[in-house]
């Protein structure tokens, strides 16, 4: 009996495993006209408030405004989205521990809980100077192919990145006691200035990541690092329910038309489904569903083991000897791993329903002019403004809903300026995937800062555009020239999304 309940509430929390089936065809004519980018700038659209459809809240804007539940959601399935907050939120201890249900931490990790990364369910930023304060940062490590093998699994999308032999496929900056931190990260920047069309200089900084104190030995001589701050919750479970056929409609890799975007998908391998599907999440859209992401972000990050990833020891390699023989936090009952499949639905299933935050000043004319420039500028090219979901009853939220995340999913070349010089599936080293932008404007209220772009490195929302190269060159370089006034309208718009 215990075990049908389980299943009851496995199917309700998680819905489908598969992704979300196309819109039905007698959709497809009134979607087309309702998701059209507009022309009239001199009225907000109508629903535009309502950035992620009736999954929108209106909560009071504060510290908390990342972190509210569908407001569509039915009372009965509160209860999963409060109990997947708690275990968000769990500080996770070393094995042995008392708090059974609590162990596992490690034995080498990056935060102890995903609440540490996300705070307040938000954005992170970059440290000031060394790794004391890097818990919101990662560095990615891997190495060109090596073999045949290898250049075969990345050409399937069977892999998307050959980790370091020795540091595995992501930095560990924290271990449990009796183990090593893998190395010490450490950020200094360049200043690198832009002068504006009106005579403003901007002074960009450009980050230079090293390791210091490696523990386990010399990283490969070919080894590739990439920094990347953790990225805000709301919302995903709207980009998770997106059609892929709706995504890829906006694909052009080889620029037929000629307008200088040339989007492209990642197609990376899921833990979940076994098969290599459209990538979604992370930076360069390398997980392709949210349970893919929550349990390689369980290992990667925290140590923590589950069914997908069901290694103890976490990112730890067979160089790391120790790592591997220390002890765990694995149950029998549970498949020997230290999340088990129930606590990770309920983890997926507050992922997917974070709220997202309606929109503010919609009508005020320097926002609606902001707008309008946003769109001219040509930044809606990669930004798409709107969509609607398909219809999906087994997750009734984020069916069949008009959504405004600013985002096309795809990847784009985004100039040697932003480079990371490092592959990842499909992603060169130059490629990233286009962030939704919805909430962008209340990083500040809920983190306390402004640090934007995959590495932080940007100050402010001016300061993330003028980083903007490659596909997006032409776009930056109408910005740039924009007087004062309109550019400050254009910030004006990005800040009430």
């Amino acid at each position: 009996m215990l075990n049908k309940i389980k299943l009851l509430l496995t199917a309700l929390i998680v819905g489908s495993t598969g992704m979300p089936e196309s819109l039905a065809d007698d959709d497809s004519v009134r979607i087309a006209r309702v998701t059209r980018p507009t022309t009239d700038f001199s009225r907000p659209e109508k629903y535009e408030i309502m950035q992620g459809g009736a999954t929108t809240h209106r909560k009071r804007i504060n510290g908390d405004v990342f972190s509210h539940p569908s407001a569509n959601m039915a009372f009965e399935r509160r209860l999963y989205f409060e109990l997947g907050d708690g275990i968000f939120k769990k500080m996770w201890v070393s094995s042995p521990a008392s708090t059974k249900s609590s162990d596992g931490l490690g034995p080498l990790y990056n935060a102890r809980s995903c609440q540490r990364c996300h705070l307040k369910d938000g954005r992170g930023a970059p440290p000031d100077g060394t790794q004391a304060d890097a818990v919101a940062l990662l560095v990615r490590l891997s190495i060109p192919p090596q073999n045949d093998t290898d250049r075969a699994m990345l050409e399937a999308g069977t892999r998307h990145a050959i980790p370091d032999p020795v540091y595995g496929g992501q930095l560990q900056s924290f271990a449990i006691a009796g183990q090593d931190a893998e190395a010490r990260v450490e950020i200094r920047y360049e200043a690198v200035p832009v002068t504006l069309a009106d005579g403003t200089i901007i002074e960009l900084r450009k980050p230079a990541v090293s390791l210091s104190e490696p523990a386990y030995g010399a990283f490969h001589d070919e080894f590739m690092m990439s920094a990347r701050i953790a990225t805000p919750m709301i919302g995903l479970g709207l980009l998770e329910a997106l059609s892929e056929k709706d995504i890829l409609s906006w694909a052009d890799p080889g620029d037929r038309d000629g307008d200088g975007i040339s989007g492209r998908p990642n197609r990376v391998m899921s833990a979940l489904n076994r098969e290599v599907m459209l990538g979604r999440f992370g930076w360069k859209a390398n997980e392709p569903t949210l349970k893919d992401q929550v349990s390689g972000a369980f290992a990667g990050d925290i140590g923590i083991s589950s069914s997908l990833h069901p290694a103890n020891a976490g990112d730890c390699t067979q160089a790391q000897p120790v790592c591997l023989d220390s002890p765990h936090g694995g149950e029998s009952g549970d498949g020997n791993v230290e999340v088990n499949d129930h606590l990770l639905d309920l983890v997926t299933f507050y992922s997917r329903n974070l709220s997202v935050p309606a929109r503010r000043d919609v009508d005020d004319p320097s926002v609606l002019n902001g707008k309008r420039i946003f769109y001219e500028a040509g930044c809606i090219a990669c930004h798409r403004p709107k969509y609607v979901t398909p219809r999906d009853p087994l997750r009734p939220e984020q069916s069949f809903q008009l959504i405004w995340p600013y985002t096309d999913m795809l990847l784009h070349d985004m100039g040697e300026g932003l480079a990371d010089n490092r592959p990842d599936g499909r992603a060169d080293g130059r490629e990233w995937r286009t962030p939704p932008l919805w909430g962008i404007g209340l990083t500040e209220t809920v983190n306390g800062h402004t640090n934007f772009l995959h590495d932080g490195r940007a100050r402010n929302l001016l300061e993330a555009i003028l980083w903007h190269g490659g596909e997006a060159a032409a776009a930056r370089g109408r910005v740039i020239a924009l007087p004062k006034q309109e550019r400050e309208d254009l910030l004006r718009f990005l800040n009430s999304l």
